[in-house]
């Protein structure tokens, strides 16, 4: 497989992860654990609303994803939001997580999978 089509299917599957993180896990709350840490970091009492906000947000980073538009600072962007998020989890609800503590694990291969998709793979086919 070359390099410029392993790129577009890392990409792609880059953004469905933050589309159905979003869409499916969040606005349609498929996943309610998802509201439980919104509530858990930000209050229960507007866990609903934020939990929405946030699933909206990861939809406009799938679609941000898909056009290409600035790839490299939506990357860093995207590295930047899920160490973060999962930093926070990781300290402040690690009894809600899929995997527990562990969960910080996944969102470091995702981050270097990110990383390598923008900064290492697209210097083959440049």
């Amino acid at each position: 497989m070359n390099a410029k089509l392993f790129h577009n299917l890392l990409t792609y599957f880059t953004a469905a992860i933050w589309l159905i993180n979003g869409f499916f896990c969040k606005v349609l709350n498929f996943v309610p654990r998802h509201q439980m840490i919104v509530g858990e970091i930000l209050g229960n009492e507007n866990a609903f609303i934020f939990t929405k906000i946030i699933g909206f947000s990861e939809i406009a980073m799938a679609i941000w994803i898909i056009t290409k538009f600035k790839a490299k600072i939506n990357a860093i962007s995207q590295m930047f939001i899920i160490a973060l998020m999962n930093i926070l989890e990781f300290i402040l609800v690690p009894d809600l997580l899929l995997w527990g503590k562990m969960n910080i694990i996944f969102a470091f291969l995702f981050i270097s999978l990110i990383f390598y998709n923008q900064f290492i793979l697209t210097k083959k086919f440049k």
